[in-house]
């Protein structure tokens, strides 16, 4: 049976809130919306829950509860950068990690295959709890056997604590009080005025009223909490760091010259970084020395920026103050980050030094010379094969970016034109098929088949498509085609 874990850090906002105003331990506190009499309260610690004051009281309410409530905002920024530390120890413990989305400071982890790396499931487990002690969070870490069982009693617990049975889990998740959960206040309090104020009396509800009583979310968390909606574990995959090199020839000496080649070097950097939604929190430079060891420097700005200004001054300073003892035959950069704020992105896309109408004037001189179909552009179509989900048309007018918000990177699957035919390919033979150049090296893996079947109305088409990866690692996008019986390269995957 597959094992689960879940590792709260009760009010994450609030806990790195009360990092920088140490002098409100022991006192009610909470992380407000806004700074104002009527901002909604977020979260909680135990000193204000005893008093009576939960998440999504205003202010003021909050403060006839409890006079000596201290409440201060806390950047979307800052949550997310501790979201990301948390998570980063983690991965020590598991490589499947998925923090919750809508609730900072709660994930899930893989707990299989524990044996390899620990005595036991509980030792384990504190292990975990020890690391984020020692980074100065209070945790909770609960090993049982399902998503939201493991959630629930992590929301309702302190400490380490496993479940050897399933039976135990579900025991456990009953008993904890509603009040516990990522619960919408106003549902959460007419459940406690009908008397329903745990996991348990929530699951007698039945679940056509509640979900007309109540909406899609209470509905929702019922099904997951009776164990009937399906909600496997969505790892959350580390980014790699962004990087830049230069090599120089011949070596350069100068701080000045040098100065301006990083420049180059970072602006296609902070490029990628705005696209992605991140800005960059550290710098790290190596300098591979002729005649010398190198020499890595490491510079941090006040916060993450997508200035590139300010990152090029602070590159002078330490150049002019601490001056390379030989020439540079390397430049290698790299970029660490953390989430952009949203005004840093608008003003990286408002002040971009593209001229829409110099692009327009170019594509105009194009055409004129090379025709009215030199410029074209994709529009996505529905189509039954997959060359016919595009069509190309005339590029008229260039657009501005806009930046869209997404979790991971794209790739690329650059189509033919025309699939290219292929020699035939015996799948006895795997670690022998050899399509491109022999520096690619043969196929070792194939991953499919993917159908694609139809076409009566036009052309019968009966394709198996595959993704094929070469010893060298291209990953090649190939088919074979059933009613001619032959092999076909489609495209590639960058």
């Amino acid at each position: 049976m597959d094992r689960l874990a879940c590792v709260d850090v009760p009010a994450l906002p609030l806990q790195l809130l009360l990092r920088r105003h140490a002098d409100w331990a022991g006192l009610p506190a909470a992380v407000v919306e806004q700074d104002k009499p009527q901002g909604r309260l977020l979260w909680v610690n135990e000193e204000a829950r005893r008093l009576g004051v939960l998440s999504g009281l205003t202010y003021a309410q909050g403060l006839s509860f409890a006079t000596s409530l201290r409440a201060a905002e806390m950047p979307e920024r800052d949550i997310a950068q501790g979201v990301t530390e948390i998570a980063s120890t983690l991965r020590l413990f598991s490589p499947d990690i998925e923090p919750a989305p809508d609730e900072p400071g709660v994930f899930w982890l893989n707990a299989q295959g524990l044996q390899r790396i620990a005595r036991s499931a509980s030792d384990w487990a504190r292990r975990i709890h020890a690391a984020l002690t020692a980074l100065g969070f209070q945790a909770t870490a609960v090993i049982g056997f399902r998503r939201f069982g493991v959630y629930a009693v992590a929301k309702a617990s302190s400490g380490v604590r496993v479940f050897a049975k399933r039976e135990q889990e579900d025991a456990a998740m009953r008993e904890v009080a509603l009040d516990r959960l990522h619960l919408e206040t106003k549902t959460r309090d007419t459940l406690a005025r009908l008397g329903v104020r745990t996991v348990g009396e929530f699951l007698e509800l039945p679940p056509d009223g509640l979900h007309k009583r109540f909406g899609k979310e209470a509905k929702r968390l019922r099904e997951l909490a009776a164990g009937e909606a399906f909600a496997p574990l969505t790892p959350e995959r580390p980014r790699d760091p962004l990087r830049a090199i230069c090599q120089l020839e011949p070596p350069e000496s100068d701080s000045t010259r040098l100065l301006f080649i990083i420049k180059g070097m970072l602006h296609p950097l902070f490029t990628r970084l705005a696209q992605d939604g991140r800005a960059l929190s550290a710098l790290e430079m190596r300098f591979v020395l002729e005649r010398a060891e190198p020499r890595v420097d490491h510079l941090r700005p006040a916060e993450p920026t997508l200035n590139q200004a300010i990152l090029v001054d602070l590159i002078r300073l330490r150049l002019e103050a601490a001056p390379l003892p030989a020439a540079v035959g390397e430049i290698n950069l790299t970029a660490e980050e953390a989430p952009a704020d949203p005004k840093q992105l608008r003003l990286f896309f408002e002040q971009s030094r593209r001229d829409l109408d110099a692009g327009d004037r170019a594509l105009a001189r194009l055409r004129a010379e090379l025709g009215p179909d030199a410029v074209l552009h994709a529009r996505l179509l529905e189509g039954h094969l997959p060359e016919a989900r595009f069509a190309w048309e005339p590029l008229d007018k260039l657009q501005a970016p806009h930046h869209q918000e997404r979790a991971a990177g794209t790739l690329v699957r650059r189509f033919r034109t025309q699939p290219l035919v292929l020699p035939p390919l015996h799948r006895q033979e795997p670690g022998t098929w050899l399509i491109r150049h022999l520096m690619c090296g043969p196929i070792d893996k194939l991953c499919g088949p993917y159908i694609v079947s139809g076409g009566w109305w036009r052309r019968e088409t009966h394709r198996q498509y595959y993704f094929a990866q070469t010893r060298r690692g291209d990953l090649l996008w190939l088919y074979y085609d059933l009613v001619r019986r032959r092999w076909f390269l489609h495209g590639e995957v960058e």
